[in-house]
């Protein structure tokens, strides 16, 4: 299983930024995939799911300003963010799991997320 993150950078509070994963190694359509996100300091938490169906998963903090899709054409799965806080620095992981938002079976590398004026 590969879960190769881009996107990632600098950007300002109330900016936007697009993640992607490209993903290979398993049947894509199968698996519920998403983007967890670890704080310097903090434990991994889910940020938002996608499952094999479609239906989505949001955190609280994040509902209204990210967009999660994807597209199994191109074992892809995409987190648009918008309306970022300046929360400093994160890493946003790719992950994949059974059910939605559920335990983790594999990890992307990570991409910095960087929202600082």
């Amino acid at each position: 299983v590969q879960l190769v993150e881009s996107g990632g950078g600098l950007v300002q509070p109330g900016g936007s930024l697009r993640l992607s994963c490209a993903a290979s190694g398993f049947t894509f359509s199968s698996y519920a995939m998403g983007w967890a996100r670890q704080v310097p300091g903090k434990g991994l938490e889910w940020v938002s799911g996608i499952a094999s169906d479609g239906s989505t998963y949001y955190a609280d903090a994040v509902k209204g300003r990210f967009t999660i899709s994807k597209d199994n054409a191109k074992n892809t799965v995409y987190l648009q963010m918008n309306s970022l806080k300046p929360e400093g620095a994160a890493v946003d992981y790719c992950a994949t799991s059974l059910v939605i938002a559920g335990g983790i079976d594999n990890l992307g590398k990570g991409t910095l997320v960087t929202v600082s004026s």
